[in-house]
């Protein structure tokens, strides 16, 4: 059995858009960054309003770390997922004429590990005297 590695991350849902405890977690810290931009905004605003002029840039500063923290909210409750269009969906993966000879000899190269592995794999089972076409379906 194989298990994951201590401090390896959590595989993401199969759905790709996160629940129960995970989405919890994510909706309270919206909610905490949403409280302290506002409460940074409306400092900043009483700062300005007084003279200070440094403070009218961070004025416009918080609403729009505001902003990037719902959209960071929304990429990961949703898994970070694009919704690809019907004719991207269809319209098949080409390769640019000049990389096709590269892509051709990628595939014989992984071929040729994947043959030099199965032989590995079966010169290790002969010589612990196992069947090597015991693992193999029919």
């Amino acid at each position: 059995m194989d298990l994951p590695e201590p401090n390896a991350p959590a595989p993401a849902p199969a759905g790709g858009r996160l629940t129960g405890f995970e989405a919890a977690k994510v909706h309270i810290t919206l909610v905490l960054v949403l409280a302290l931009c506002i409460s940074a905004f409306l400092f900043e605003v009483r700062r300005a309003l007084g003279g200070n002029e440094l403070s009218w840039a961070y004025v416009f500063e918080w609403p729009m770390f505001a902003l990037f923290a719902l959209y960071m909210w929304w990429t990961t409750l949703h898994g970070g997922r694009k919704k690809k269009s019907a004719t991207a969906l269809a319209t098949p993966k080409v390769v640019a004429p000049e990389h096709v000879e590269m892509l051709k000899n990628w595939q014989a190269h992984q071929r040729s590990l994947a043959t030099a592995e199965a032989e590995a794999q079966r010169a290790t089972a002969e010589a612990q005297g196992a069947d090597p076409e015991a693992g193999r379906r029919p």
